[in-house]
């Protein structure tokens, strides 16, 4: 998609090198996001070029995401191609769900063992926006942030891929509560309950990413999406199949070491 696409639906792109910044950037509402916008970020996971090792989501201004734009679910705003939320409701139940796991694209990719993806998070990441997090490797937040599952309040489940993440940083009975009482969870709980890696004062969050991104892409090519790639699932998996993977990763970085030293 050209910038000026992207800008039409609130996002920027911008890539340096193997570092890939995309933000949010409806700061007049928040950052509230649209099923365009949705699709948009599906867009990009798919034409990343394969250089990038690190992705960055922030949202403009003092806002990550306010969550869904709630012109979304104005009747009057609504047609039968599912490009609202409430348009939906004009589908069968076999192509809402199919419309929605279009949506969802663009929140998966983002897990993608190429490269490292990294939320950076100010102020506000309610719905969409705390899924968009979630759907992250790391969370780093400003003291400010505020976190919340606010679908329930709505009569709706999250449905942006953020439970599966959720329960596996905070467990069952924790994502339940959270998810259910569409509570705020700020950064001190964030951090102390594993969804944020640390949180920073607002005007010290950027050096704080700049350090971490630093950080990710200095060891040689390769190693981090394979270390990403070991720790996904492992909890999933029994020690026999953890150690085969293992091993075999190991080959196959020795001989890219050797190789490099060649």
């Amino acid at each position: 998609m050209t910038p000026a696409d992207l800008a039409a639906v609130g996002l920027r792109l911008d890539v340096d090198g193997p570092v890939a910044t995309i933000t949010l950037d409806r700061p007049e509402v928040r950052n509230a996001q649209t099923p365009a916008m949705w699709i948009a970020l599906g867009e990009i996971g798919r034409t990343l070029p394969d250089d990038v090792a690190v992705v960055v989501v922030t949202g403009e201004g003092e806002t990550f995401s306010a969550g869904l734009d709630r012109a979304m679910l104005d009747p009057s705003a609504a047609g039968g191609d599912g490009e609202s939320v409430i348009g939906l409701l004009a589908l069968s139940d076999d192509e809402a769900s199919a419309r929605i796991e279009e949506f969802q694209r663009g929140f998966t990719w983002l897990r993608d063992p190429r490269f490292v993806s990294i939320a950076k998070v100010r102020g506000y990441a309610i719905g969409a926006g705390f899924q968009l997090a979630l759907a992250c490797d790391l969370r780093v937040v400003a003291d400010d942030v505020r976190f919340s599952m606010k679908e329930s309040a709505l009569g709706l489940v999250p449905d942006l891929t953020g439970t599966k993440p959720l329960v596996e940083h905070v467990g069952y009975s924790r994502a339940l509560e959270i998810c259910a009482t569409a509570r705020v969870v700020g950064a001190d709980e964030a951090v102390r309950i594993g969804l944020a890696t640390g949180a920073y004062a607002s005007d010290e969050l950027d050096a704080a990413v700049a350090d971490l991104v630093a950080a990710l892409v200095a060891p040689m090519s390769g190693v981090v999406p394979a270390t990403k790639a070991l720790l996904q699932g492992a909890a999933d998996r029994d020690l026999d199949e953890q150690r085969r993977l293992e091993r075999e990763a190991q080959v196959r970085r020795f001989r890219a070491v050797a190789a490099a030293l060649g």
